[in-house]
């Protein structure tokens, strides 16, 4: 029988425990901080089993397995890939000054911290332990910005349920926090007209249509929206036939919250007459 198989991966502290309840909430067959070792057996085990033929396994896997045994994740890969097993990974990830804060507020151990080994380090040792399986990701989630009912949302919307289709996600984001680590593409806009400047639309965002008309007074708008449109029309059709599964395209403004957001949700709207599953999400504004 056949495994659909979900890897899933991730920073401690970046929300790996609350992905795989969602999931387990979904529907999945989940198993957490199984050791790589074990992954194959456990592969072999719902293989010979008819009553788990037609459920998707989800499996956490994370640095308590440790080096080298992290170090043959792409060759464990292969050979699943070798046997027919369907397998996708996902990899949780976010910034350290993120993860130093949300241990801070949670007062909880790191599983690699010690006494003689502080917090950052324990982050940064981590993410070197896991880098063979972030490289190998199908889809790599950066929740610094992320709260954990988004989190849920995104694992909601974007894993479970996918059925084998592209998945198409506009981020709209602010580049005063940064430019988001888990986009395929970045498009910077800021050289539209800012209705933050104008005190009727400051206190709005770009989904109310006060904005959107303002913003579309302006030719350049129109111009830079073709232009992304036709940019991605021609190349999207190269990532589907690569066998890509996902794809994260950024738009960013100075502050998130009028023209990224305007510009995502119309090429969302533009993409979604096209593409099955295509998806926006606004880090820079409360929904």
């Amino acid at each position: 029988m056949l495994v659909k198989l979900l890897i899933l991966s991730g920073l401690s502290g970046a929300g790996k425990s609350v992905a795989l309840h969602m999931l387990e909430d979904l529907g999945l067959y989940c198993v957490d901080n199984l050791p790589l070792s074990l992954l194959e057996s456990l592969v072999d085990a719902f293989s010979r089993s008819g009553d788990f033929s037609a459920q998707k396994v989800a499996v956490g896997i994370d640095a308590r397995s440790r080096a080298p045994e992290l170090d043959t994740f792409a060759l464990c890969l292969e050979r699943l890939e070798q046997r027919g097993v369907e397998v996708e990974t996902l990899f949780l990830q976010a910034e350290t000054e993120t993860l130093l804060k949300r241990y801070s507020e949670t007062r909880r151990r790191h599983p690699l911290s010690s006494p003689q080994t502080a917090l950052a380090e324990a982050i940064e040792q981590e993410r070197q332990l896991l880098s063979p399986i972030a490289e190998r990701a199908d889809l790599v989630l950066d929740t610094s910005l992320t709260t954990m009912h988004q989190l849920r949302d995104l694992i909601r919307h974007r894993i479970h349920g996918r059925e084998g289709l592209f998945s198409l996600m506009f981020q709209s984001f602010a580049f005063k926090q940064g430019v988001p680590s888990d986009a395929d593409f970045v498009f910077d806009i800021r050289c539209l007209p800012n209705p933050h400047w104008q005190p009727g639309l400051r206190p709005l965002t770009g989904l109310d249509a006060a904005v959107a008309a303002y913003l579309e007074t302006a030719p350049l708008t129109h111009d830079l929206f073709d232009d992304i449109r036709q940019f991605l029309e021609r190349w999207l059709p190269r990532f589907e036939t690569e066998n890509r599964s996902y794809l994260t395209v950024a738009i960013g403004c100075t502050g998130g919250q009028h023209r990224s957001v305007y510009m995502a949700e119309r090429l969302k709207a533009h993409f979604a007459q096209t593409h099955p599953k295509v998806l926006v999400r606004h880090s820079g504004i409360a929904i």
